[in-house]
């Protein structure tokens, strides 16, 4: 299939040597839309109406700290805090009483604009890489060449792939995928266990052998959360 600009992101991505490709995906685009909403898009009437209505996750937020411009935080939690100040904690007593307020305080609680953006991105990315995989074979084997998919991820392409691709395709994305997450679990578990057993006496000392499993605590948490654990 003919590289164009729906397909260049995807094959960019999996012609890279990133651990799992959904993972690399969703990094980029978290990445750039915590950018976006801490440059540019702060004075943007269109966004700020989005950023005060769902407010920003812990993980969100916790990354909207850690960039340098705190002024554009400030500016835009300033307006979301008056959301809640106006439209849910407006003092009034029967606030709980009534389901619509009690509904509000659930749903500004469960809701980030940075998730809903970067699901509706990924979603996009991963129509992509369905409509490559079923029509190009040498995409299909740079699919089957990943190091990993993490668990999670697993769990998403599995799933989607079953209204994705078609019939002829499908059983050889799912063998695929498995093996993927499969072969780097049980390296994963070979690893974390030679970690436990470099604390036992006799296999401690100026030599010890850790092999590859220094930092396989880290990379076991990666693998079931699909994120980095700080």
């Amino acid at each position: 299939m003919a590289d164009s600009i729906y397909t260049i992101p995807i094959n960019e991505i999996f012609e890279t040597e990133c651990g799992c490709p959904v993972c690399a995906m969703r990094n980029t685009l978290e990445q750039r839309c915590i950018e976006y909403i801490m440059g540019a898009a702060m004075m943007e009437p269109d966004v700020r109406i989005e950023t005060n209505r769902l407010g920003f996750c812990k993980e969100h937020l916790g990354m909207m700290l850690a960039q340098r411009n705190r002024l554009s935080l400030a500016l835009t939690l300033q307006t979301h805090l008056d959301e809640i100040r106006k439209n849910i904690l407006n003092g009034k007593r029967e606030m709980f009483q009534k389901a619509g307020k009690s509904k509000k305080i659930s749903k500004i609680n469960s809701t980030c604009y940075v998730c809903d953006k970067i699901d509706w991105a990924l979603e996009g990315l991963l129509d992509t890489m369905f409509r490559l995989y079923d029509r190009d074979e040498a995409f299909r084997e740079l699919y089957a060449g990943q190091q990993a998919l993490c668990l999670p991820h697993y769990e998403l392409v599995c799933s989607l792939a079953q209204d994705k691709l078609q019939k002829k395709t499908l059983n050889q994305f799912l063998e695929v995928s498995t093996k993927l997450a499969t072969g780097y679990l049980n390296t994963l578990y070979e690893d974390v266990s030679h970690f436990c057993k470099m604390f036992d006496y006799r296999n401690s000392g100026a030599d010890a052998d850790w092999k590859n499993s220094k930092d396989s605590v880290e990379r076991a948490a990666w693998f079931l959360t699909s994120y980095e654990v700080k």
